[in-house]
């Protein structure tokens, strides 16, 4: 396929790096970013978006996905299709779907999870919205860019399946945090406090997987001085992203806007700005009950 893609950062980069080695032609444009080899540049995003079949984007928030939607859709051909693969808000969306609806394009919002490694990797999951001919289109990228892509419905199905993955990943960050926490207090050895939860009903992927103590379980940014894997900077936009959409959607969610406060007071007030979201751990750690 002849493929476009916009925004080619951390993320957006390896992404297309993928593409262009399984064959396919990518044009790309970023304004900040240096093109990864074998991406041919354009000079700005309507550029690389014309004649391509399927445009991607890898962009920071609904905002700018809004505003380049308002360049690409133009300029992309009758039939092709508009994957916005950033993490935004439901409205912004579904507003783009609809532009590109109305403009005889496809869309899908496919956000991703698996951050930079399974950007790298290729085995990034992807949650997807949108309709069946745009899904069936872009499947064989899916599957190179990743090693599932999951089709949850209609427009805007997708950031809502992602924010509330995300706002589950966060309110169980915090508490395996303050269970480390409460177990240091209580002389409890780390390793057997591994060795017990991650079999028992207080499992979950952020204990058994991406554990935050250093030294315990597989490998995780804890033991790289909780340098990002995935950044508290971005559990905290999309915690942000969970309680507007709550808000919007009248829904009820204490634990997940408790999460969004205690992250919002860990990066903005604290010294969790660029460090991995597990670095709650050292900040329960050193902290009392006051």
């Amino acid at each position: 396929m002849k493929i476009a893609f916009v925004g080619l950062g951390n993320m957006g980069g390896p992404m297309a790096s993928n593409l262009v080695a399984a064959g396919h032609q990518v044009v790309g444009f970023d304004p900040a970013t240096a093109l990864p080899e074998g991406v041919d540049s354009a000079p700005d995003a309507a550029a690389a978006a014309r004649d391509a079949e399927v445009v991607i984007s890898m962009l920071p928030n609904g905002q700018i996905l809004r505003s380049v939607a308002a360049e690409v859709i133009p300029a992309m051909q009758a039939g092709a299709v508009f994957c916005d693969c950033s993490t935004v808000d439901v409205d912004s969306a579904k507003a783009v779907a609809q532009q590109a609806g109305d403009a005889g394009l496809g869309f899908l919002d496919a956000p991703v999870s698996g951050g930079t490694g399974g950007a790298t990797n290729g085995t990034l999951t992807f949650m997807v919205g949108g309709d069946d001919a745009a899904f069936e289109t872009v499947t064989p990228l899916f599957d190179i860019m990743g090693q599932k892509a999951v089709h949850c419905g209609a427009a805007g199905a997708g950031q809502s399946a992602k924010i509330c993955n995300n706002m589950i990943l966060g309110v169980t960050m915090i508490a395996t945090c303050e269970a480390f926490a409460l177990a240091d207090k209580l002389g409890l050895d780390r390793a057997k406090m591994f060795d017990v939860v991650s079999t028992s009903s207080g499992q979950s992927w952020s204990m058994n997987t991406y554990c935050p103590a250093p030294g315990v379980g597989p490998q995780s940014p804890a033991d790289n001085g909780y340098k990002p894997g995935f950044a508290a900077d971005l559990m905290l936009k999309d915690l942000r992203l969970s309680q507007q959409a709550a808000e919007s959607a009248d829904a009820d969610t204490p634990m997940g806007a408790l999460a969004a406060a205690l992250y919002t007071r860990f990066v903005e007030e604290e010294d969790g700005k660029g460090r991995d979201f597990s670095a709650m751990l050292p900040r329960f750690e050193a902290r009392g009950r006051g």
